[in-house]
């Protein structure tokens, strides 16, 4: 989970960057160092956000995933018991 909140927070930082660069202003002034920790702040949030995104869409591809287990194994149950009764119907015939 860090590692996502790290990266986006670098991602504000970069985008700081890229808008000084656009700007042609420089990057380490005085007035403006105050920000840097404010975009940081801003990506690492997005990040602690989509990181718990991805947690709950997981956890409700797993439930989905072993339901749908679930209900093949039923199935080829109920398939087996079939050909099971079958067999026994044509043995005794």
């Amino acid at each position: 989970m860090v590692h996502k909140v790290l990266f986006w927070g670098g991602f504000g930082i970069a985008v700081r960057l890229w808008q000084l660069g656009i700007e042609m202003r420089p990057i380490l002034a005085k007035e403006s160092l105050w920000v840097y920790p404010l975009f940081a702040g801003v990506g690492g949030s997005f990040g602690y956000w989509l990181q718990g995104v991805e947690t709950r869409q997981l956890k409700i591809l797993a439930q989905r995933r072993e339901a749908i287990l679930e209900k093949r194994r039923r199935r080829d149950q109920a398939t087996l018991s079939k050909v099971e009764e079958a067999g026994t119907l044509a043995a005794t015939s």
